[in-house]
């Protein structure tokens, strides 16, 4: 082996950014060089989009302003190609980057290909101008009296919904998704979110599917149409489909197939985190969150750390902890849960949820920056005796 071990990290999100920053400091001695890839300059906070939605302005977070002093390489441009045999990565179809490890860290975006009319009519929370662009959009809709539906009822649709009708009073704002919101709550934390919602003026369509989205409608299954002027689009995922087309094994969805150490199965010599990687525990399938992806980034960068100390890690161990929800800048909800996210009896609720809530989104930019300097930890919750016993294997 050579003095110099080339790391390559493609992706610079919430799990990308911490894997490329705590890998510089772990692997310098032993002769690692990272390079972080990614298509924007720009740090883009996935925890905060609603608030871009409904017209705030966030902080302005550039990756080389916290990638300094880290010893990362920041390219900035599109990974377009990966040759897993060359150990090479491809950027803007034009340049090279040689790799001896690869850290896959590409994540997930709203998926807009299922529904018609989604793609051209629709803003989702994938693109942080189009985002902000909506938003500057609802002042004007709500100074009309115009409506706006959100599509989706998960915890982003549920926070994007409230953080809108707070912000702007004057809209009808309808929150359309198949299931309850906070489905995933306990009783008590979930009746505290619809009756925030309520209080809010949201209403909430549930049981209903989306079939088409127009220029200023919804239509719903069975030929019901919603008025819409804005629609913002918050359900499915998916994601980029660079591994399946570099090779690399995946399952059905395109995630990577990783084993108990986070290494792709068909090629060891890369690592797959976040939402890009198929990760298992004995409790099931790992679903991609900010919660979720932050321990994965941490575990890959002290794993190859130990590998290139000729010493290996043991699998990786991960429960989920809580589920934290805004309701607006001035209420929130936090539902505590077992390993499994499956909710335990214990949820916080109003100032001090708000504080919580806060405290948890503005964490990982905090982290980056100790990171440079000292070992610290994004793990809330090893899963206990849940994760004591390995996954079974992923067929």
């Amino acid at each position: 082996m050579s003095s110099e071990h080339r790391i390559v990290v493609l992706g610079a999100g919430y799990t990308g950014m911490l894997a490329a920053v705590r890998l510089a400091r772990r692997t310098r001695r032993v002769g690692g060089r990272v390079v972080l890839v990614n298509p924007s300059g720009r740090f883009t906070e996935r925890l905060r989009m609603h608030q871009v939605a409904a017209g705030q302005e966030l902080a302005d977070h550039r990756i080389p302003e916290l990638l300094a002093g880290s010893g990362v390489e920041f390219v900035q441009g599109w990974a377009t190609g990966i040759d897993p045999e060359a150990r090479t990565v491809t950027v803007d179809a034009g340049r090279v980057l040689e790799y001896d490890t690869l850290v896959y860290a590409l994540g997930s975006s709203t998926d807009t290909s299922t529904v018609p009319g989604v793609d051209e009519y629709a803003v989702t929370l994938n693109d942080p101008r189009a985002a902000r662009e909506f938003g500057a959009r609802l002042s004007v809709l709500a100074g009309a009296g115009g409506a706006v539906t959100v599509c989706g009822g998960g915890l982003t649709g549920v926070e994007a919904a409230a953080e809108i009708a707070e912000a702007h009073p004057g809209l009808e704002v309808t929150l359309v998704c198949r299931d309850v919101p906070g489905a995933m709550m306990g009783e008590a934390a979930r009746a505290y979110l619809h009756r925030a919602l309520d209080r809010l003026g949201v209403t909430v369509r549930t049981g209903v599917t989306v079939t088409k989205v127009l220029t200023d409608t919804v239509e719903l299954a069975g030929g019901e149409l919603l008025p819409s002027g804005l629609t913002l689009w918050t359900a499915g995922v998916r994601v980029p489909q660079l591994a399946v087309e570099s090779g690399i094994a995946t399952d059905a969805r395109g995630l990577v197939v990783v084993d108990a150490g986070l290494r792709s199965v068909s090629h060891p010599e890369i690592y797959a985190i976040g939402d890009a990687a198929a990760v298992r525990q004995a409790w099931g399938p790992v679903h991609g969150t900010c919660q979720s992806g932050m321990p994965t980034a941490q575990y890959v960068a002290d794993a190859v750390a130990l590998r290139l100390r000729g010493k290996q890690a043991k699998p990786f161990r991960f429960g989920y902890f809580h589920q934290p929800v805004s309701i607006g800048r001035r209420d929130a909800v936090i539902q505590f849960t077992h390993a499994d996210d499956s909710p335990r009896r214990w949820y916080l609720k109003g100032a001090w949820a708000v504080r919580y809530k806060e405290a948890v989104s503005g964490s990982p930019v905090k982290l980056y920056r100790l990171s440079k300097r000292m070992n610290v930890s994004a793990t809330l919750s090893r899963g206990g005796r849940a994760t004591r016993r390995p996954a079974a294997p992923t067929h």
